[in-house]
This record gives structure tokens, C-alpha cells and sequence, in this order.
């Protein structure tokens, strides 16, 4: 997997899919952002992947859509139809929304390991992981406000269900910092570390733990939370129901068992 934006090793069942352009803080230009949609959805069918960690390399984990591709939006001004000017720029920002959205539907457990910057398109792309890590030298905010538009690609459609919704509109109407040790202290990420070193080591041994579960039962739990958070108790309920009457009797339900008669350790095959 040879990328031109983002670092990729696979190692004991664990992706680590890492931003790749320190030198524009991990901004990402429209390459960057096709690139990561095809990431997620080739990990989502790599047997051997049962969780990933995505992080960024240098001071920053990622501080949003390259400049360059907002300007380039002006290109859009050749269309001598209004319509399908407006078309077009619906397209776009359609791409944009598609590339994040890859990552919730990965079947695999992504978990965010955030340090330095996590702004604009940086944060919409942490709120569709599954698990957010940071370090205290973090910090988080939504900045399109302060560009003058409203933020279109997921922050407000998936940070309300993260953090309470009356932070969640503070963050969205204020554009304000929110540093890693606040961002714990809001249910933002599930734990804040010392260093982003300590944060990824730490991060790891989550993943890790989580590769050596069933991949079968991983991949079905994703499943009913994300379809969770969008229905209701009722629907879901029927919905579980379905699932585990065509998934539940399975080899790994078996290994499992037996492992544990045995006082041993499963081993699920991919």
C-alpha cells in the first residue's frame, strides 16, 4: 500500500494509517483526500487488518483541508450555468464528505491517537473514528467559522452525538481551542497521555487487545453502534435480533468456548 500522503504499516492484526505532509501540518490537498478514501475502504476488506490507528506524522496530527483546495473552488466560476455550477460545487463537497465516511463504514475499529493540531476537515475525520486518544499538547477546534462558512463535511452531523449538544454548538459557534486535557474532560476523547510517545504506545496496546477478540464479533459490535446512534432502542433491538439469529453460531463462538474450558487463549483466524 504506497501512498504519497500517508504512512502505512500493518503489524500483529494492526493498521497504523499515519498523515504524511508534516511539512503543511498534515493539511490535506485533493490527492490527500482520495487517497484516504481508498485507504479505509482497502483496509475494510484486508482480512488480516482487525484494527487501525490513524495518526499523523511530525508536530501535528492533521490541521484540515489544504488552503490550496478551498481556493481552488474559484475554478468553478467557469460554469456559465448557475445550476450546474451549484451542481458541481454539490459534487465536490459530496468527495469530501465521502472520504471521512469511508472511515465509519470500515468495518475495522479505527482509533484516532491525536497530538498537536486537530482542526477543521482534522476534526471532522476524528469524530467518524470509533476511539479518540490525545496527548495534552492536543488541541481541537472547528475552525470554518472563522472562514466565514459553515462547516459541510460531518463535525456538525457527528460531534453532537460524541460530546452533549450544548458543547458541541460552543465548539461550532465559537471556533474556539479546545486543549487535550478538555477535550477528556468533555467526552471528547477517551483518554489524554503526557506525550504523543506514551499516547501511540498506549493507544497500541488498546488496538492490539482489541485485534485478539473475535474479528467476526468486533466487526458485528461496529455494526450495532453505529446503527445504534442513528435508530431507535426498538429498531435496534430488532435489528440485533436479525443479526445474531444469521451470525451468532460461528467458529469463533466455538474457539472461544473452548478456549475458555481449556483456560487458554482463542486464536480466531481472520
Amino acid at each position: 500500500m504506497n501512498y504519497t500522503s500517508f504512512k502505512i504499516t500493518i503489524e500483529n492484526h494492526v493498521a497504523t494509517v499515519a498523515f504524511n505532509r508534516p511539512d503543511k501540518a498534515n493539511s490535506l490537498h485533493e490527492v490527500a483526500w482520495e487517497e484516504m478514501q481508498d485507504i479505509f475502504e482497502t483496509l475494510d476488506q484486508k482480512p488480516e487488518v482487525r484494527v487501525i490507528i490513524l495518526a499523523g506524522e511530525g508536530k501535528h496530527f492533521c490541521a484540515g483541508i489544504d488552503l490550496s483546495l478551498l481556493m481552488d473552488i474559484q475554478k468553478f466560476d467557469g460554469i456559465n450555468c448557475e445550476a450546474r455550477k451549484r451542481e458541481t460545487l454539490r459534487k465536490f463537497i459530496f468527495k469530501l464528505q465521502h472520504s471521512i465516511t469511508a472511515i465509519e463504514r470500515c468495518r475495522k475499529p479505527v482509533l484516532a491517537a491525536i497530538h498537536g493540531a486537530c482542526l477543521g476537515g482534522g476534526f471532522d475525520i476524528v469524530t467518524a473514528c470509533d476511539m479518540r486518544y490525545a496527548s495534552e499538547d492536543a488541541y481541537f477546534a472547528v475552525k470554518e467559522i472563522d472562514y466565514g462558512f459553515v462547516a459541510d463535511i460531518g463535525i456538525l452531523q457527528r460531534l453532537p452525538k460524541v460530546i452533549s449538544s450544548g458543547m458541541a454548538a460552543e465548539l461550532a459557534y465559537t471556533g474556539r481551542r479546545v486543549s487535550g486535557a478538555e477535550a477528556a474532560a468533555i467526552g471528547l476523547t477517551n483518554r489524554v497521555f503526557a506525550s504523543p510517545e506514551e499516547m501511540l504506545e498506549e493507544v497500541m496496546k488498546v488496538a492490539v487487545h482489541i485485534a485478539s477478540k473475535s474479528p467476526l464479533a468486533i466487526r458485528g459490535t461496529k455494526e450495532m453502534l453505529l446503527y445504534s446512534r442513528d435508530h431507535s432502542v426498538a429498531d435496534s433491538l430488532n435489528y440485533m435480533a436479525a443479526w445474531n439469529a444469521s451470525m451468532l453460531i460461528s467458529n469463533d463462538l466455538m474457539e472461544a468456548f473452548s478456549a475458555s474450558m481449556s483456560k487458554q487463549e482463542p486464536v480466531f483466524a481472520d
